[in-house]
C-alpha cells in the first residue's frame, strides 16, 4: 500500500473521532432516545405492577418485586430530563488536568508516535488483570450449602464437558493423547463426551486440555480458569487502548472483569476461559498489527487466533471472519496500488506479505497440529474426534437443520438414547428462537440488558456515518452469532455459544460511553455524564449484591446457585463412594442412572482405570454381575440406582442392599 495513502486502521487515533453533528439534531436525538426508551421500560414497568397484588397501594406495588432487568434504569431515565436541563457548573480539578488527559485518545498517540512506554497504561492494565481475577476469587468463595459449610471451590465439576476436558488434561500429562479402552468390557466404562472405541479419548479440541495440564497437575484446575480471566481482561484493555485510548480500555477491562458470566465461566472448566485467551491475544495485536504494519504483531496474532482455533475451531472462525475479511481488502486493495505505482514507475507499495506470513504460518502449524491430533486418535487426519464421537454416540445432535431427521438415519447400537433424544430438531422457527435467546442472554450476562442494548443502538448512530475499526468488533458480534444459528441447542445460560462476544460487547460500551462523555462535554451537560456513570454502578450492583427489599438476590447468586445444584450432586455422589463404611475397596460400582435426569452421569474415571474405586455403566443385558465379577476378581462390585439414591452390594448370587 501506499505509505502516502494510509488506511483508517493506520490514521492517528484522534482522527478515528466522531465530531458531533449540528446543535439542532444532538437534542432531538437525546429526545427521541429517551422516548423510546421510557415507552420500552414504561411497558414492562406498567405489566410488572399490574400483576402484583392489586389491593396494595401503588408505590408499594412499584417498589416490592423490583425487576432488576429495567426498574433501576426506568428511574433513571425519569431523572434524564433534570440533568438534560440543570448545567451546573462543576469542575474537578485533578480530573480535568490530570487523569482526562491520560485518558485520552490523544495521549496514546503522543505516547506512540514518541514511541515511549506508558506506564500510566501498564499499571491500568494490571488492575483490571488484578479485578478479574479476584473476581474470579471471590465467585468461587460464596457459600452454596450453609449446613455443611461448603463453598462453590468446594465442589467437584458440574457439567459433562468439564470431566472431559480433565481426562484430556490427565491424558496429556501422561504423554499421550488417547489411552487403551478396557480390552474385556469396554462399554462398561463409556463416559459421556470421551470418545471409547478402542482408544480413550476426550472428544474435544485439545487446545483445552493444553491449557489445563499444568493446573491439572499442580492440583488446582481453576486456578488456569482464574488466571485466564486475568489475560483476557488485560490484553481486553491494551485493545481498547489501542483503539480508542486508556479511558476506554480501562472501562472495556472492568466491565468484564465485573461481569457475572465471566465471572462463574471462569469457575468452570469449560472450553471458552482457553479461547477467549487466544482470541484476546488475537485481537490486540491484529489491531496493533494494522497500526504498525509489523511481522511481529502479526505472528503473535496468529498465534492467538491459531490457540483459539485449538480449543474451539467454530468460535475462533467466527470471531476472526470480520478481520480476515478486512485483511482480504486490503492484499486487493496493494495488488491494485501495486500495479499503479508500476505503470507510473513510482517507489511500489509497502508489501502486505510479511503481515500474512505472519499470520498464516502459526496456523498453518496449529492446523498441522491438529491433522497430527486427529490422526491419533481417530486414525484419520480429517475426521475429528468430535465428529466421529457424535456420529457414534449421539446423532441427533449433528450440526445443521433438521438435525433430528438426519440423525435418526444414522442411529447405530452404540446411541446414548437418553442423552441423544435431548436434541430439539432445529428448525428457522427454533433457529430465530435460539438467535433471541442468545443475544438478550449475552447482554443480561455481561453487564445488563438495557445498558448493552442501548450501547447498541447508540453505537449505531454514534457510528454509522464513516468506516472506522470499530465496525470489526461489531462484526465479530454478528458474526458470532451467525456461525452458531445452524445448532439446535441456545447454549448453557442460553448463551455458552456465544460466550466470547461478552469482551467484546464491553468494547462496544466503552466507546459509546467515550462518544456520549465527549458530546455531553461540548455541550455543557456535565450531569448527563453523572447518571450515565450511575447506570453504569447500578448495573454493576445488580449483577454482585443483594439490597433488601429492593431486590433480594443478585444475578450472580442466581447463577453460581444455579450451577451449584449439578456440582452438589456430583459432591453427594463422591462423598458416598469415597467415605461410605460399608464400600470396601477396591471396589467397581455400577450406576444405574435416572432416566428423567440426563444431565448428571457419574461413570468418570481417570484414564488409566486404576483408581481403587471405579464407576461403570450398569448394563445387565451385556455383563451379568457374575461376569463383571469374573472380570474384575479384586474388587467389590457395587450397584447404586440414581433414581432411588439406594447402594447394593453383590454378594456372589444377588444384589443385597447395604
Amino acid at each position: 500500500m501506499d505509505s502516502h495513502q494510509p488506511t483508517s486502521a493506520q490514521l492517528p487515533p484522534e482522527k478515528e473521532q466522531i465530531q458531533p453533528g449540528p446543535s439542532f439534531w444532538i437534542p432531538l436525538m437525546h429526545f427521541l432516545v429517551v422516548s423510546l426508551l421510557f415507552c420500552f421500560l414504561g411497558y414492562f414497568e406498567w405489566q410488572r405492577i399490574q400483576s402484583d397484588n392489586p389491593d396494595l397501594p401503588f408505590l408499594t406495588r412499584f417498589f416490592l418485586y423490583v425487576n432488576i432487568d429495567t426498574t433501576p434504569y426506568f428511574l433513571l431515565l425519569l431523572l434524564s430530563p433534570f440533568c438534560w436541563w440543570i448545567r451546573p457548573s462543576i469542575h474537578f480539578r485533578f480530573f480535568s488536568r490530570v487523569l482526562r488527559p491520560r485518558l485520552s485518545q490523544g495521549w496514546v498517540c503522543s505516547k506512540q508516535n514518541a514511541e515511549q512506554t506508558d506506564w500510566f497504561a501498564i499499571l491500568l492494565s494490571l488492575l483490571v488483570a488484578v479485578t478479574s481475577f479476584a473476581m474470579s476469587l471471590w465467585t468461587a468463595s460464596h457459600t452454596v450449602n450453609p449446613e455443611l459449610h461448603l463453598a462453590l471451590s468446594d465442589l467437584p465439576p458440574a457439567y459433562h464437558d468439564e470431566y472431559s476436558y480433565l481426562f484430556q488434561a490427565r491424558t496429556f500429562l501422561e504423554g499421550r493423547t488417547w489411552v487403551p479402552g478396557h480390552a474385556a468390557a469396554p462399554e462398561l466404562f463409556d463416559q459421556v463426551h470421551v470418545l471409547n472405541e478402542g482408544k480413550m479419548a476426550s472428544r474435544y479440541f485439545p487446545g483445552t486440555g493444553l491449557w489445563l495440564a499444568p493446573f491439572v497437575a499442580w492440583g488446582h484446575p481453576y486456578w488456569g480458569y482464574w488466571l485466564a480471566g486475568a489475560f483476557i481482561t488485560f490484553f481486553l484493555f491494551w485493545s481498547g487502548r489501542e483503539l480508542a485510548g486508556n479511558g476506554v480500555g480501562l472501562l472495556a477491562g472492568l466491565i468484564a472483569a465485573l461481569s457475572p458470566g465471566m465471572a462463574i465461566f471462569s469457575n468452570l472448566l469449560l472450553a471458552h476461559h482457553p479461547t477467549l485467551v487466544g482470541l484476546s491475544v488475537f485481537l490486540y495485536f491484529f489491531l496493533r498489527m494494522q497500526r504498525t504494519r509489523s511481522f511481529r504483531d502479526a505472528l503473535l496474532a496468529g498465534t492467538g487466533l491459531s490457540f483459539g482455533m485449538l480449543c474451539r475451531p467454530m468460535t475462533a472462525a467466527g470471531f476472526a471472519l470480520p478481520f480476515g475479511i478486512w485483511l482480504g481488502v486490503e492484499v486487493i486493495r496493494w495488488c491494485l496500488v501495486g500495479k499503479k505505482h508500476a505503470q507510473a514507475n513510482s517507489t511500489p507499495a509497502k508489501s502486505i506479505a510479511p503481515l500474512i506470513t505472519g499470520l498464516a504460518m502459526p496456523l498453518a502449524c496449529g492446523l498441522i497440529g491438529l491433522f497430527l491430533y486427529n490422526q491419533s486418535i481417530t486414525g484419520s487426519g480429517w475426521k475429528m474426534p468430535y465428529q466421529l464421537y457424535t456420529d457414534i454416540y449421539t446423532p441427533r445432535h449433528v450440526y445443521g437443520f433438521d438435525n433430528v431427521v438426519r440423525g435418526e438415519q444414522q442411529l447405530g447400537p452404540k446411541v446414548l438414547d437418553n442423552y441423544d433424544k435431548w436434541a430439539e430438531n432445529l428448525t428457522p422457527a427454533l433457529a430465530a428462537q435460539n438467535v433471541h435467546n442468545r443475544l438478550l442472554a449475552s447482554l443480561q450476562w455481561t453487564l445488563g440488558l438495557v445498558p448493552l442494548a442501548l450501547a447498541g443502538l447508540l453505537f449505531l448512530i454514534t457510528e454509522c456515518r464513516r468506516w472506522s475499526r470499530w465496525w470489526l468488533i461489531f462484526a465479530s458480534i454478528v458474526s458470532l452469532h451467525v456461525v452458531h444459528i445452524p445448532y439446535w441447542y441456545d447454549g448453557i445460560m442460553h448463551w455458552h455459544y456465544v460466550f466470547e462476544t461478552g469482551p467484546l460487547w464491553a468494547l462496544i460500551f466503552a466507546r459509546v460511553t467515550q462518544t456520549l462523555f465527549r458530546i455531553w462535554r461540548d455541550l455543557e451537560r456535565p450531569l448527563m455524564s453523572w447518571l450515565w456513570s450511575a447506570m453504569i454502578l447500578i448495573a454493576v450492583a445488580t449483577n454482585l449484591t443483594a439490597i433488601p427489599p429492593l431486590w433480594t438476590v443478585s444475578k450472580l447468586e442466581i447463577v453460581i446457585n444455579n450451577v451449584a445444584f449439578s456440582k452438589l450432586k456430583h459432591f453427594r455422589f463422591q462423598q458416598m463412594i469415597q467415605h461410605h463404611p460399608q464400600i470396601r475397596q477396591p471396589a467397581l460400582i455400577l450406576i444405574a442412572h435416572d432416566p428423567s435426569d440426563r444431565h448428571i452421569d457419574y461413570v468418570i474415571n481417570d484414564p488409566q482405570l486404576n483408581t481403587p474405586v471405579l464407576t461403570g455403566r450398569y448394563r445387565p443385558e451385556q455383563h451379568t454381575p457374575a461376569q463383571l465379577q469374573s472380570l474384575f476378581p479384586d474388587r467389590t462390585l457395587y450397584l447404586f440406582d440414581v433414581a432411588q439414591n439406594r447402594l447394593s452390594r453383590w454378594n456372589r448370587r444377588i444384589w443385597e442392599p447395604v
